[in-house]
Order: C-alpha cells, then structure tokens, then sequence
C-alpha cells in the first residue's frame, strides 16, 4: 500500500509540490583529453516536495562526510545517488530559477528512503552545486 500517496494531497496544501527537472545520469563518454563527461537523460517536469533534512537526516549524512547545502526531496519514482562500484547514479535535480534561494543545480547525494517495487517513491538528500 502506498501510504505517500495516501497522505501527499495534505501535506501540498501546507507544502505546494515544486516542478523540477530530473536529469538521470546515463553513464559517460570519454573526452579527447581523457576525462569522463557525464551524460544524461532528463525527465521534466517532475513534482518535488522540497524540504528540510530531519536531524537523523543530518547524523546520517555527518557520518557519511557529505558536506554543502542541503535538502530533501520527496518524489514518487527513484533517483540514484552515486553507486562507484556499479558506476551509475549522479542524478541531479534542476529547479527553475529561484524556487531554491541558494542555487538551481543539486545532486543526489545519497537516497535517504526508498519503498514500494519499483519503487514507488524515494526520500533523497541533495547537495547544492556550485557552478553547474
């Protein structure tokens, strides 16, 4: 059962849904130089809701040595976070401009929850990046 979608038309009353832009990350190409250039597939218009990280949020992220500006985004769906061995994730999330004081470009940093097959929607933790 998917409780989110149960209780997610009261929480955008007091929390409106944000439109952003996910940009999935489709692996990389390798430049004339020799360097990686990632590459993505992007999906738009995706409803967020945008919010603060909880403080358990925080100790987790604290422990894992994830700094910058951060938030926390639900969305019905995945994103994928940066899993080295398998090399895939990196996704980031564009919001339009100003919808997010501190910048427009954030990278799923990690994937904080993930429920349901499929799966039905996931918690993610952003980092703000800077320069995107």
């Amino acid at each position: 059962m998917n409780l989110h979608a149960i209780v997610r038309g009261a929480i955008t009353v007091v929390n409106p849904d944000v439109p952003a832009t996910l940009r999935r990350s489709s692996g990389f190409t390798i430049a004339p130089d020799g360097t990686q250039v990632p590459e993505y597939v992007d999906v738009q218009g995706v409803p967020v809701q945008v919010q603060a990280l909880s403080f358990q949020d925080l100790h987790q992220l604290d422990g894992l040595n994830i700094q910058g500006v951060r938030r926390a985004v639900y969305l019905n769906g995945a994103a994928m976070g940066i899993v080295r061995n398998l090399q895939v994730g990196g996704d980031l999330f564009i919001f339009p401009a100003g919808v997010l004081p501190e910048g427009d470009t954030w990278l799923v940093a990690h994937v904080l929850e993930q429920w349901g097959p499929g799966p039905e929607w996931c918690k993610c933790a952003l980092t703000l990046q800077a320069g995107a």
